[in-house]
């Protein structure tokens, strides 16, 4: 099994920036790829980016590019999302997924674990 404990969540303003990480504990050889979701009220799971066991692949949700970086050190086994720019549109409880096969994928069934999440709250 896999457990991932997300952090670096919390309140900002528009314009803002914060830093998300995600620590991986347990068979964590047995993780590809990694990737971030938010869940806004009321709304599905939604795909944010997702990055390649090597860091090779990245991938962003369309809503995101430009203003947000994933990346992974697998030295640490942590995952981490740098939001910049952020808006009241991106708030929403963010969470850390990892993938025990090797697909490129943004839909969350084709992630296998999960961490708990993160609130993330952007104000006007």
């Amino acid at each position: 099994q896999v457990q991932l404990v997300e952090s670096g969540g919390g309140l900002v303003q528009a314009g803002g920036s914060l830093r998300l990480s995600c620590a991986a504990s347990g068979r964590t050889f047995d993780i590809y790829g990694m990737g971030w979701f938010r869940q806004a009220p009321g709304k599905e799971r939604d795909f944010v980016a997702r990055v390649s066991r090597s860091g090779g692949n990245i991938k962003y949700a369309d809503s995101v590019k430009g203003r947000f970086t994933i990346s992974r050190d697998n030295a640490k086994n942590t995952l981490y999302l740098q939001m910049n720019s952020l808006k009241p549109d991106d708030t929403a409880v963010y969470y850390c997924a990892a993938q025990s096969r090797s697909i490129v994928a943004v839909s969350p069934e084709f992630y296998d674990y999960w961490g708990q999440g993160t609130q993330v709250t952007v104000s006007s």
